[in-house]
C-alpha cells in the first residue's frame, strides 16, 4: 500500500488560511540551530501573512528543565520573533491525547507491548537483521499477537499496527519528493510509553490538528518522523500540513548542534547580539544578501528578512 499526501483524508487546501508554529521542548535555552527553525518558520508565516504559533513540547516531562520554557519565550521576544496566539503546553493536554488514543484502541489498530530494546535487537538479530549501535530498531512485530486487547496492561508500550506494505510519499518543499517504507524501515511504532506518557508521534499530530496547522517548518532532523505523523493523520483523519525542512546547524565534529551536545544559549544580552544571531541564523538559511547587510534595528532586519524569504522561497 502506497499512500501519498493527495490520497490522505482532508488534503491541505490553498484556500486554508496559513497557520504555521514553533515547537520547542523545554530542555533547555534556544541555541543557534533552534533559532534557525524559529526563524525559518517564522518568516514563512510572515511571508504568507500567516499566523505563527508557540508550542511548548514538554510531553517528556522527565527530559523539561524548569524555567527552560519561559527562557525560550524571552529569547524569542528578545529576536522579536513575537507569536500570534497564547501558547499551548503539551502537559497540560493529556485528556485530548487520551482520546485520540482511546479511537484508535475502540478500532482495534493498537496493541501493548513489553518489548525491550536488547529483546527487539536480539529478534532482529535472529531474522537475520544486524543493526549498528544507536541505529533506529526497526519493530519485528513481536507483540502483534495482542492486536485488540484492551489496555489493562499500565506496565506496557502501546503500539499501532501498520498495514503489511505501508509506504508513504510526499512532497517536502525544501528537499522535494519524499517516501519511506514504514513497514520495512520503521515498523509498528510506539503512540504510549510502559511509563504512560504519550509520545511525541502521537501528540505533534493531534496538537497540528487542532491548533489548525496548515504549514510546518522545522529541522531536517525531525524528516524521518514526517511518515509516520503522515500515518497517524490519516487514521485519525485529520489534515494533512505542508511540510519544510530546513538544513541543521552542524557543531564542529560535524554533529547536529544541540542541547544535549552543550550548545550555548544564543546571546540576547543586548538587541545588538541577538540581531548577530538573527544574522547568523538567516544566512544559514540562505539569506546572505540579507545577513551582509547593516541593519538599524531587529524590526528593521526582520522586515527585509521576510522580503527576501518571500521572494526565495514562495
Amino acid at each position: 500500500m502506497i499512500l501519498a499526501v493527495s490520497e490522505l483524508q482532508n488534503p491541505p487546501s490553498p484556500a486554508r488560511a496559513y497557520r504555521g508554529r514553533f515547537a520547542p521542548s523545554p530542555t533547555g535555552p534556544l541555541h543557534a540551530g533552534s533559532l534557525v527553525a524559529a526563524l525559518g518558520s517564522w518568516l514563512d508565516a510572515r511571508a504568507h501573512q500567516g499566523q505563527w504559533l508557540l508550542r511548548i513540547e514538554d510531553i517528556d516531562t522527565p527530559r523539561s528543565i524548569p524555567g527552560a520554557a519561559e527562557q525560550i519565550q524571552a529569547q524569542l521576544l528578545a529576536c522579536g520573533l513575537q507569536w500570534d496566539e497564547e501558547p499551548v503546553w503539551q502537559s497540560a493536554r493529556q485528556e485530548t491525547y487520551q482520546k485520540a488514543f482511546n479511537q484508535l484502541i475502540d478500532e482495534g489498530q493498537l496493541y501493548p507491548c513489553n518489548c525491550s530494546r536488547q529483546t527487539i535487537a536480539n529478534a532482529l538479530k535472529a531474522l537475520g537483521v544486524e543493526t549498528e549501535r544507536h541505529q533506529e530498531l526497526v519493530y519485528p512485530g513481536s507483540c502483534r499477537s495482542q492486536l485488540g486487547l484492551k489496555p489493562e496492561n499500565t506496565l506496557a508500550a502501546w503500539r499501532i499496527a501498520l498495514p503489511e506494505h505501508c509506504t508513504i510519499a510526499f512532497e517536502d518543499r525544501a528537499l522535494g519528493h519524499q517516501i519511506q517504507n514504514l513497514s520495512q524501515e520503521v515498523g509498528d511504532f510506539v503512540l504510549r510509553r510502559s511509563d504512560g506518557l504519550f509520545t511525541y508521534q502521537l501528540a505533534v499530530v493531534v496538537d497540528d490538528a487542532e491548533q489548525g496547522i496548515t504549514h510546518v517548518v522545522r529541522g531536517e532532523d525531525l524528516l524521518n518522523n514526517t511518515a509516520r505523523q503522515i500515518y497517524l493523520q490519516k487514521v485519525l483523519h485529520y489534515p494533512t500540513p505542508v511540510y519544510v525542512h530546513l538544513p541543521l546547524v552542524l557543531d564542529e565534529f560535524g554533529e547536529k548542534l544541540s542541547k544535549q551536545t552543550l550548545a550555548s544559549a544564543i546571546d540576547i544580552s543586548t538587541p545588538a547580539h541577538a540581531l548577530k544571531a538573527l544574522e547568523l541564523a538567516a544566512n544559514h538559511l540562505g539569506l546572505q544578501e540579507i545577513a551582509k547587510q547593516a541593519h538599524q534595528s531587529i524590526g528593521e532586519f526582520l522586515s527585509a528578512a521576510t522580503a527576501a524569504w518571500k521572494k526565495k522561497y514562495c
